[in-house]
């Protein structure tokens, strides 16, 4: 039920190359407006930041107003602003930030620059309510592979283990492009799997039993590079959907192992998957059945609220106005490499 003595809060996303406006009162989601420039990038096999950049100054002003129309409200209803401040493409960044200045002294309102990550865990809240405190959370995107003990979003977020290298998102784009698929990678080889054996090849699960909580997929990239180099100097054709499916089930294999151990570790029982890589079929069913097996809840969000958006920022943006967290100063900052920790700026 919405309850009007709840904040409404527009929330603002331009880490990468998703313009995201969201408005949200309390745990209810009232706007979610998006405008995407992947195709833009899609010509050069992954984002550009200059040009996801000005695709953000341009798209700005109409999808903000957009997610006021949506929402049905006018732009003197907003009680408060957030903003992704980090981490992120800085260019990308300074344009949401600079736009949610603006915006916040225009109308006197308080402003909180916010942390991409812990974005990315609040927006559960949206659709299944509170989150359990503690919870673990394993964020897995284009830039992020991140495993996280969360004892309250607002206040409280700990790194426990992350990618050294290739983030799980990433390698997806790599291998696409080996296998010409384009980009992004993501739901593309998603699509194809399906159609293939994740048993057919045994591709390397880098850092599966090393005893940390951190993340390799540079080797699996390479792996299925040379594998597929192989094939064709041989004059061999190429199986896409079985070295897509084996690839796959390489990720969400070593991605499921390290966030199930990472709860029995902690005595933790519930989990989130959030991020864009979370939207992927497999990665959600092998969750799923990995968890009930070790009794532990899984909480992912529907895969349009796992990618990039506003709704994200304006949800953790809710939940610090409603802890009384004091907003950010108007001389916040962007920071690209912004840590976890920071989850207000």
């Amino acid at each position: 039920m919405i309850r009007d003595s709840e904040p409404l809060v527009l929330g603002i996303e331009t880490s990468c190359d998703e313009t995201g406006v969201g408005i949200v009162r309390g745990h209810t989601l009232l706007a979610d407006a998006i405008a995407s420039s992947v195709e833009q990038h899609a010509r050069f096999g992954g984002v550009v930041p200059e040009v996801a950049s000005r695709a953000h100054l341009e798209a700005m002003t109409p999808t903000v107003e957009r997610a006021l129309a949506d929402a049905g409200v006018a732009f003197e209803d907003i009680d408060a602003f957030a903003v992704t401040a980090g981490p992120g493409l800085p260019g990308a960044l300074m344009v949401g930030v600079a736009a949610a200045k603006a915006y916040a002294l225009s109308l006197g309102k308080p402003l909180y620059g916010v942390n991409h990550l812990a974005a990315h865990v609040a927006v559960d809240q949206l659709e299944h309510g509170p989150l359990p405190k503690p919870c673990v959370a394993m964020l897995v995107s284009g830039g992020h592979s991140s495993l996280l003990l969360v004892p309250d979003v607002a206040t409280d977020v700990r790194p426990l283990g992350s990618t050294v290298d290739d983030a799980a998102g990433e390698a997806f784009d790599k291998v696409a492009r080996v296998l010409d698929l384009g980009f992004p990678g993501g739901p593309v080889i998603d699509r194809m799997a399906r159609e293939g054996d994740p048993a057919a090849i045994a591709f390397p699960r880098g850092k599966y039993a090393d005893g940390t909580y951190d993340f390799s997929f540079s080797g699996l990239k390479t792996a299925v590079a040379r594998w597929v180099e192989a094939r064709e100097r041989a004059g061999e054709p190429v199986p896409v959907a079985d070295v897509a499916a084996s690839f796959q089930e390489a990720v969400v294999d070593v991605l499921t192992h390290k966030a199930l151990r990472v709860c029995r570790d902690n005595d933790v029982r519930d989990l989130l998957i959030g991020g864009g890589v979370a939207a992927n079929s497999r990665l959600r069913a092998l969750a799923q059945e990995r968890c009930e097996a070790a009794g532990v809840r899984l909480r992912v969000p529907r895969p349009k609220l796992c990618t990039d958006n506003g709704a994200m920022v304006a949800a953790l943006g809710s939940e610090l106005v409603a802890s009384g967290m004091a907003p950010s100063e108007l001389a916040l900052p962007a920071d690209s490499s912004l840590p976890i920790e920071h989850v207000l700026l």
